[in-house]
């Protein structure tokens, strides 16, 4: 869908994603869904609000994933 967002969970992304790197991730996905980079005055405010809650949403799908071989894979590095 949006190239520019990148896996946040382990293996790939060798430590737990941050904050930023979630918020990231939630603004590309709104601007690609809206198909607005900035949204107008008239708009910021349902933006922002998506970008929130995709964060949110973001941060409690990592916190809840069980991603096998993860432990394993942290040790071996």
């Amino acid at each position: 869908m949006c190239r520019s967002i990148k896996t946040l969970r382990p293996p790939v992304l060798p430590e737990e994603a941050t904050e930023e790197e979630i918020r990231a991730a939630a603004l590309q996905y709104v601007r690609k869904v809206s198909g607005f980079r900035a949204p107008a005055a008239h708009n910021r405010e349902v933006f922002d609000r998506a970008v929130d809650v995709i964060a949110q949403a973001t941060a409690e799908l990592l916190d809840g994933l069980e991603v096998r071989g993860a432990a394993v894979a942290r040790k071996a590095g």
